[in-house]
């Protein structure tokens, strides 16, 4: 494995240093909001650390949050799920990318449980936000239907009434591995749930969306040229992986 020049293996407080310097001297800030208006789709596909990796390299998505949804009971946490489903919710620029187009990606990338009933925790989930959502959900599902018969599909669709964040170890899983280049863009719990670049760096670092992808849209997520350096070793590393939990 090569070396990233000045970091041996890992990343060390020279990487910090170095990064905090080109951030005073380019003027650089990690970009963590952007004002694009969205839309917002949630979906239950199993565990969730996968499943929103996939979406942040996903071009048009500006903002992914792992959590809890689907059931009854208040204040889910891990530990303590009650009826709810781990569920990812995405927003997303629909100038950019269709809901539709976010179900393709929902049917295609399933770890388990898409024709084959498991746990409530894991289960196949679609929460619609309005009418137009719960339409081109249904129609999609029967479209997935006749191409997968005669397997029977178990995933349920339903109104999104309510919507959990998960704990922050959970948000953002891939970057947060990274912890010295997740340490340089300044993230909050908050901010874990909610950054533009936690969002993206979250999938690219996964090995979704290829380096090009990366290359193109690194301009506007406010890194310097040490982190885009690091992301592009990473990225280049696990292209073509498959997502896990």
């Amino acid at each position: 494995m090569r070396c990233l020049p000045g970091y041996g293996y890992g990343l060390t407080f020279l990487f910090l240093s170095t990064v905090r310097n080109e951030q005073k001297e380019l003027n650089i800030s990690p970009v963590h909001d952007v004002n694009i208006p969205k839309a917002t789709a949630t979906f239950g596909m199993g565990c969730f650390w996968g499943a929103e990796s996939l979406y942040g390299a996903t071009r048009g998505v500006l903002r992914t949050t792992v959590g809890y949804a689907g059931g009854s009971s208040d204040l889910p946490t891990y530990r303590k799920m009650g009826d709810h489903t781990e569920v990812l919710e995405i927003d997303y620029d629909p100038t950019v990318v269709s809901f539709k187009e976010l179900l393709e990606l929902f049917w295609n990338n399933h770890e388990y449980g898409l024709t084959t009933p498991i746990k409530r925790q894991y289960a196949s989930m679609i929460l619609y936000h309005d009418e137009e959502q719960k339409q081109v959900a249904l129609a999609s599902k029967l479209e997935e239907q006749e191409r997968r018969a005669p397997e029977v599909i178990t995933t349920e669709i339903a109104s999104k009434e309510n919507f959990f964040p998960a704990e922050a170890y959970h948000q953002k899983y891939r970057l947060q591995g990274h912890k010295d280049l997740a340490s340089s863009l300044n993230l909050t719990p908050k901010l874990l749930q909610t950054s533009y670049v936690a969002t993206k760096l979250n999938g690219y670092l996964a090995g979704v969306g290829g380096i090009e992808q990366f290359r193109a849209e690194s301009e506007t997520m406010g890194l310097t040229p040490t982190q885009r350096q690091y992301c592009n070793y990473h990225v280049e590393q696990n292209e073509g992986q498959g997502l896990y939990c």
